[in-house]
């Protein structure tokens, strides 16, 4: 299975639409705050060493993730709006949009943060180097 990396400029993909349902589906809002946050232009992931991933299987949109800037850390940034398709996931999309973030995030910043929604979560970001820290605001932190 081979997968795409994007970087998501301007407009949010139209299949942001079937990943939103299934994260509703799931109990998650955070990928309808990126939507409203999108569309209000409140984030756009467009300040220095922000960015937003889509990540594609074939023609379908697998999952999505972003870097903003940290507020709670100076010269930190923080990951976002982490979400991959049920279907999609434990096959290699969400650890391939995370390493690819924390790739850029390296020309930016030494440290980034994320805020774990749950166990499952947890383990994933520990997986990929993160260690459990939990204070202003995130649960998990990654010095590069």
């Amino acid at each position: 299975m081979t997968i795409n990396i994007y970087v998501i400029r301007n407009r949010l993909p139209q299949e942001i639409a079937s990943l939103e349902s299934e994260a509703r589906r799931e109990g998650y809002r955070h990928i309808t705050r990126l939507i409203q946050e999108w569309s209000a232009g409140e984030t756009r992931f467009e300040y220095e060493g922000e960015r937003l991933l889509g990540a594609y299987v074939g023609e379908a949109l697998a999952g999505v993730g972003g870097m903003t800037l940290e507020p709670a850390a100076v010269e930190a940034l923080r990951m976002r709006r982490f979400y991959v398709h049920p279907a999609m996931r434990g096959r290699g999309v969400g650890r391939s949009l995370a390493l690819t973030l924390l790739d850029h995030a390296r020309s930016f910043c030494s440290l980034v943060t994320v805020y774990a929604g749950n166990g499952g979560a947890a383990k994933f970001w520990e997986s990929v180097g993160f260690q459990p820290c939990g204070r202003d605001g995130h649960t998990h932190v990654l010095e590069l």
